[in-house]
């Protein structure tokens, strides 16, 4: 078992076990001082890789049956507000200026539609190598690593956008990523983030079979105040994208922008 880590965000050491939330090893708590929700003891990025890879970790959830399970209401106030999975492909033309874009944590696949070029980022070595090849024959490229690390590779001011879409709660190295994205950002151009909203009605009704709890790869549960906070600290601003149906919502999806130099 992994040393007890300080928080990801403001490097405090003092927590809060959040029993209900901890599953056998796996430490979940909450920063005294900054409010984060964030795993103790995450497993290296090597484990990540290999044991704990994305592709192998849904799969075994989805055969477990991963709760996706919601209460009566909250099923009508969803269906009232018209709220989907869709994801916002169709706007990233508009967001990034049809330009560059770096999808980290991208998977076998990219996020970002023509004509934009897409590069990339992946840990797992299998998924790498497929969305390496779809990359380059749209003109970019994957780096194999991790986020944290493989972001410095790229020059200042290279992209046009950054995706992090159901990444940011997997990495370990919360603030080195979020400030290798502000600087390989152009100025003013902005990065989309979408991560399982820890501050969700149905995380609040279903408690620990909550379908955004994932051991070990999930190792940061955001509130839009706390992302606004580690946004801040990266020198971004936050704007919420889903914010008419965020409270219902089980993800956060967020546009943040270069604002300031940060610490």
């Amino acid at each position: 078992m992994a040393d007890l880590r300080p928080c990801p965000a403001c490097d405090a050491s003092d927590a809060a076990k959040l029993a209900k939330y901890s599953r056998k090893e796996w430490h979940v708590a909450r920063c005294v001082s900054c409010n984060l929700t964030y795993l103790r003891n995450p497993v290296a990025y090597e484990a990540l890789e290999e044991e704990f890879a994305w592709e192998k970790t849904y799969e075994t959830k989805t055969q477990a049956g991963g709760s996706t399970a919601l209460s009566p209401s909250l099923k009508k106030m969803r269906t009232k507000t018209g709220l989907t999975h869709r994801g916002h492909g169709s706007r990233m033309g508009q967001w990034f200026n049809n330009g560059h874009v770096l999808d980290i944590g991208c998977g076998a696949k990219t996020n970002v539609p023509e004509p934009m070029t897409p590069y990339g980022i992946e840990l797992s070595r299998k998924l790498h190598s497929i969305a390496d090849r779809k990359m380059r024959a749209r003109g970019g490229y994957c780096v194999h690593g991790a986020g944290a690390e493989a972001i410095w590779d790229f020059e200042p001011e290279m992209f046009d956008g950054v995706v992090m879409q159901s990444y940011l709660e997997h990495e370990v190295d919360l603030m080195r990523v979020l400030n290798g994205a502000w600087r390989v950002l152009k100025p003013a151009a902005p990065m989309y983030v979408r991560v399982p909203n820890f501050g969700s009605i149905n995380r609040h009704v279903i408690g620990r079979k909550w379908c955004g709890f994932r051991y070990p790869d999930h190792v940061t549960y955001f509130t839009v105040p706390t992302l606004r906070d580690v946004a801040r600290r990266a020198g971004f601003t936050l704007e919420v994208v889903n914010r008419a149906t965020v409270a219902i919502d089980d993800n956060i999806k967020a546009l943040l922008r270069k604002a300031e130099v940060p610490a």
